[in-house]
């Protein structure tokens, strides 16, 4: 857990953020002032940060939704204060703690720790129980809870930690995507009031769906975000990658990476341009972006795919 002051917002982006080295703090310990923090991955819909940190203790208060997943191999002792409520115990790998927008947390951990968390930003919560669960979002809120265990939400968890680790992020589609499936599942299974999702069967309408696809080829190049489809077909953003997925067999993101190799494919053989600027061209943000992403879908390098069709 960090200090108060660590959790300043910043601009929103895709962009990774250097580690900020942390500050002096009377939450901490002589001996705990240094820590280590893997870069952060922040969109307007959600902030992913690996954080470690020597024995301590501290105080978080943060205006987003902040879920905490433990990494630790071992089982960690912590004791945790929030909403009026002291929870001591030891948490397993897996273990989540959920502190709600605004609530103060304090906690204590007598190890070196390591764990995830991950930021929702309070209007994108409300705008969520509104769009997709039809609720209101000024009542339907998030419950402070200790040590839980959740499937839906570690598996989500796994793929933000394998996201933060890769060199190349899949971009803002696909963790657009990951942010609204979180936010769903946390207010489903952690929200004030019982929320169920509606049920839409038989996908996307063929002029919807043409619309669409139409956009995402216009906009190939370009870091397109799941609400900015969604909102081609007045949509919340969860329900249309749900529909998406239905008509295609894929998702959103799935599609747009699918449509950036082809792109790419027939640059590669019909021209001789060079490598990075095709790379651009079709959305990726470098040589080694699209390079990693062709051989992943082609199985080759675009370089020995150029050669191979001359």
């Amino acid at each position: 857990m960090q200090p108060v002051s660590r959790y300043q917002q910043h601009d929103c982006g895709l962009e990774p953020m250097a580690p900020a080295q942390s500050q002096a703090s009377d939450s901490f310990p002589d001996d705990s002032l240094e820590y280590e923090s893997a870069l952060v991955l922040k969109t307007e819909t959600i902030q992913i940060e690996h954080l470690q940190f020597p024995p301590g203790e501290g105080d978080f208060q943060a205006e987003a939704h902040t879920l905490f997943v433990n990494l630790t191999p071992r089982p960690l002792h912590y004791l945790q204060k929030q909403d009026g409520k002291t929870h001591t115990g030891l948490y397993c790998h897996g273990d989540m703690l959920l502190t709600p927008a605004n609530t103060p947390l304090f906690v204590r951990w007598e190890r070196d720790e390591n764990c995830l968390q991950i930021q929702l930003p309070e209007l994108f919560l409300k705008r969520v129980s509104e769009e997709t669960l039809g609720k209101d979002g000024d009542r339907l809120t998030l419950v402070p809870t200790f040590q839980s265990r959740n499937q839906p939400l570690e598996a989500i968890a796994t793929l933000l930690i394998s996201e933060m680790q890769q060199r190349q992020p899949n971009g803002v589609l696909y963790l657009d995507s990951l942010a609204n499936v979180l936010a769903v599942q946390m207010l489903r299974y952690y929200g004030t009031t019982t929320a169920q999702l509606s049920s839409y069967e038989g996908g996307l309408l063929t002029y919807q769906l043409n619309q669409v696809l139409d956009y995402i080829d216009a906009e190939l190049a370009q870091d397109m975000k799941l609400a900015d489809l969604a909102g081609l077909l007045d949509m919340s953003p969860f329900h249309f990658g749900r529909l998406f997925k239905q008509s295609m067999g894929i998702s959103p993101h799935q599609y747009v990476i699918q449509q950036r190799i082809e792109r790419a494919k027939h640059l590669l053989k019909k021209s001789d341009r060079a490598i990075i600027d095709i790379a651009l061209e079709c959305g990726f943000t470098s040589h080694s972006h699209l390079s990693k992403q062709f051989r992943k879908v082609v199985g080759t390098t675009p370089r020995n795919f150029r050669v191979q069709k001359l």
